[in-house]
């Protein structure tokens, strides 16, 4: 339900950055770079000419020359990267663009993470269950980190079974979690609690 990971920089620039993909291993002796994608808009983010913004931001910008699928992995080329080695140098760098603040993705069930951190959840009762603190972008799904008002953290998958209703406007969500997790998260800090005191 995110689409792009932000990066999280001190105060509110005037540009947004957004995390859109990391480099992975070199594809073959010309200087392609299979990309681990992390935005649902790949053919605008990627496209030709696209310039890319690099963390660690010595290893770029890096400006898109050719982008293209092989076997539903994303092969990318770059000016003046020229084989193999030059490559693997690059691997593992953070791949990020520049966007308006006020840009929202097309789709109206996608959101960008600082769309989304700071907003009210409440339960399906109207309770106030706390405050989005991150959202985290796992391998099988984005989860979001929710801060309680006693300071303990629950996390939520974020998918539209259990937060059914996401109000950037109103700046707030409804969650509507499965039984017992808020459940375990307290057991958890309870846990914990008790091992700090012995």
């Amino acid at each position: 339900m995110s689409p792009e990971a932000p990066n999280h920089p001190s105060g509110r620039p005037e540009a947004l950055r957004l995390v859109v993909g990391r480099i992975g291993r070199a594809h073959g002796i010309r200087g392609q770079a299979t990309v681990e994608v992390r935005t649902d808009d790949p053919d605008l983010r990627f496209a030709p000419g696209a310039r890319l913004l690099t963390e660690p931001a010595e290893r770029g910008p890096l400006v898109v020359s050719d982008a293209r699928y092989h076997n539903g992995i994303l092969l990318l080329s770059f000016e003046g990267v020229a084989d193999r080695n030059a490559v693997e140098a690059l691997r593992n760098t953070i791949l990020v663009v520049e966007a308006d603040p006020d840009e929202t993705p097309d789709d109206p069930d996608e959101f960008y993470d600082h769309q989304l951190i700071g907003l009210a959840v409440e339960l399906a009762d109207g309770s106030a269950l706390g405050e989005i603190a991150d959202l985290l972008h796992l391998p099988g799904q984005d989860v979001l980190a929710v801060q309680r008002p006693d300071g303990s953290e629950v996390l939520i998958p974020f998918i539209k079974q259990f937060v059914p209703t996401v109000d950037v406007a109103g700046r707030r969500v409804v969650a509507d979690p499965p039984a017992g997790l808020l459940d375990l998260d307290s057991a958890d800090a309870d846990s914990a609690d008790q091992d700090s005191t012995e």
